[in-house]
């Protein structure tokens, strides 16, 4: 596998990269390295609510309408996001729609309009949104748990913010926002696909954006000697945990060992948590586990939806899961770990034939890590991993007394305290 790509830096600073493929259409994404734990308490939820604002006129296409019309007038997917470190803009279309994608998020990123009128109308639509969550336990299951790990920081709020953050939210609010953190040194254009970029074209269309220091966000304090137990009692028909472990950042080299650790206990239908909660003894729909890796810190974590009559049980269960992998004569076998790289590489080398995903891997890799780790780098580092590593870190990360545990559910008194009794020494 070898992967071609053109980094370029403009005299504002804005990183610009090309990646070709073989492909009959291209993507074209605007990385912000700015989410919300750059955002102080007041703010919380303004990063999310401006990615909204930018879909809502621009200077050229003064209208949502507008902007809509014209996207959908190429055929075009598009679509954006905010995380708790980054906001991504992304547009993928035929290739011949090239310039017209570039002048599209150029505008966007260049010339919102963040009319006042526009941002009142939206409350209501985020505040809906956030209600949607809150009705969502499967989804609001997971900003509890990083509640619980990282606490009334940053880090530890929801990304959407509050119905009071952002009701309070005005005009200068968002020009502010974009005035610290939307600059080109601090973004990344990446188009992947058919066509590439000139220095000359990334200059015409992202030259005018004017650079200026950018201010970093806080580095998370963490320390822990005890379990940490959030239970949300909550009526719903099916109980959702999440159990897990604090981990480490992003720059660790033992990032791979921590993913294949976590395809082992949770990455498909063969692994060891879906057999054991979900077929040998049926307490679960679903369970998976998962990884979070921030800049400083990171997590790993399974989640699962429980017949609530069954979660003592099931928590008992997945712990032992966990405990398993660290022990010697129960750790990770060759071929346990054989299936999980294929697993892992297997599913990788399917994105990279999608141009959106490839040129978010090459983003937010520049975004988060200051360098592009490519495909090659990213599967020799896979293959490097051997049954000792993982059982080793597995013996380092779950212990007892680091455990957390996260829950939605029909909870009373009784219920929680028992299921807290499954996991307090």
């Amino acid at each position: 596998m070898q992967t071609d790509f053109n980094i370029s830096t403009l005299p504002n600073g804005l990183r610009v990269v090309s990646v070709p493929m073989d492909t009959k259409s291209i993507a074209v994404l605007v990385l912000i390295g700015a989410g919300s734990r750059y955002e102080d308490k007041q703010e919380n939820g303004i990063a999310h609510f401006l990615e909204h604002m930018m879909f809502k006129g621009t200077k050229n296409r003064p209208s949502a309408l507008l902007l809509a019309q014209e996207l959908e007038g190429m055929g075009a997917a598009y679509n954006a996001y905010t995380a708790k470190d980054q906001t991504g803009y992304w547009i993928k279309a035929a290739a011949h729609h090239k310039e017209k994608l570039l002048d599209i998020l150029s505008d966007m990123t260049l010339h919102s309009l963040l009319s006042s009128e526009e941002i009142e109308r939206e409350k209501g639509v985020i505040t809906e949104e956030i209600n949607m969550y809150e009705d969502m336990p499967i989804r609001k299951i997971g900003s509890i748990y990083e509640e619980l790990l990282y606490g009334d920081t940053p880090l530890g709020r929801d990304i959407a913010g509050t119905k009071e953050t952002v009701l309070s939210f005005k005009r200068n609010d968002f020009t502010a926002y974009m005035d610290r953190f939307y600059r080109p040194n601090h973004a990344v254009v990446v188009i992947a696909g058919a066509r590439g970029i000139s220095q000359d074209e990334a200059e015409r269309y992202f030259g005018a954006w004017q650079q200026q220091p950018v201010s970093s966000f806080d580095l998370q304090k963490e320390s822990q000697s005890k379990p940490q137990i959030r239970i949300n009692a909550k009526k719903t028909e099916q109980t959702h945990l999440c159990l897990g472990f604090r981990a480490f950042g992003l720059a660790d080299p033992r990032r791979y060992v921590l993913g294949l650790l976590s395809v082992v206990l949770g990455g498909g239908m063969s692994s060891r948590l879906f057999h054991e909660v979900r077929e040998r003894r049926g307490l679960a729909y679903y369970i998976r586990t998962s990884t979070s890796k921030y800049q400083d810190v990171g997590n790993l974590v399974a989640q699962a939806g429980i017949d609530h009559r069954k979660v003592e049980e099931a928590v008992k269960v997945i712990q032992e899961e966990y405990y398993k992998m660290s022990r010697k004569n129960s750790g990770i076998t060759d071929e346990e770990l054989k299936r999980a790289k294929e697993f892992v590489k297997g599913h990788f080398i399917l994105s990279l034939e999608d141009s959106h995903e490839v040129a978010s891997l090459m983003a937010e890799s520049l975004i988060l890590e200051g360098r592009i780790r490519t495909p090659e780098e990213i599967i020799s580092g896979i293959d490097a991993v051997n049954t000792e590593e993982v059982t080793l870190l597995a013996g380092e990360l779950f212990t007892p007394g680091r455990i957390n545990l996260a829950g939605i559910g029909p909870f009373d008194k009784k219920a929680e305290d028992a299921v807290k009794a499954c996991i307090l020494p």
